[in-house]
């Protein structure tokens, strides 16, 4: 995060408006997370340990996210509105963001990413605890279980690549995908924790 986040650079007048709003946005998706406010020494705690902190209007104090769930939200990057009141902080979010258990407080679909919105599919359904959903019944039966039906769907995978029908083949590998992202979650990560290894890879790739 850049030094121009700081107070002094950022022109925010604290003095003529004690709360500020600050808009939270996925850097890496786009989609808007949450509302939240700030006051000066909200701000600056933020800045200092690059996490996001509000000030809790019904808390009446400092409160910086996933300070209980570990769910943070890491800033990246600060923007200020032409006003100088409003700010825009993207973040790279831990886990979900809203109570609810939803990636936001509006429970937005991505559709412009499908692996994204599949992701909020499978972790719905598991909260929602849907006795007809086949995410919520396999996640029941724990982790052995899904690792064998992954294994399942990756010795198909190899078959069918020794074949030539496509449409075979391209079915199994979607069957693959699905519950990989299913394992993801069980083991408490999402696409975007390994989106981050390929990013680092790539350097030296």
């Amino acid at each position: 995060m850049k030094k121009e986040c700081s107070l002094e650079k950022s022109g925010i007048n604290f003095l003529r408006k004690k709360l500020i709003p600050a808009i939270i946005q996925d850097e890496k998706t786009g989609k808007v997370l949450m509302l939240g406010y700030m006051n000066k020494e909200a701000y600056q705690k933020s800045i200092s340990e690059k996490k996001v902190t509000f000030y809790s209007r019904s808390k009446k104090r400092l409160w910086t996210k996933g300070e209980i769930s570990n769910n943070y939200l890491f800033i990246k990057k600060v923007l200020i509105d032409c006003d100088k009141d409003t700010l825009l902080i993207k973040v790279d979010p831990v886990g979900s963001v809203c109570h609810t258990g939803s990636d936001t407080c509006w429970k937005e679909i991505n559709r412009k990413n499908f692996l994204f919105f599949l992701e909020e599919i499978i972790f719905d359904r598991k909260i929602q605890k849907k006795e007809n959903s086949y995410i919520y019944q396999l996640s029941k039966k724990g982790i052995n279980k899904i690792s064998q039906k992954l294994g399942e769907e990756a010795v198909e995978l190899i078959i069918e690549s020794k074949d030539n029908n496509k449409n075979l083949f391209l079915n199994e590998s979607a069957d693959l995908l699905f519950h990989y992202l299913i394992l993801l979650q069980e083991k408490g990560f999402f696409i975007r924790d390994v989106i981050k290894i390929l990013k680092n890879r790539h350097i030296t790739i």
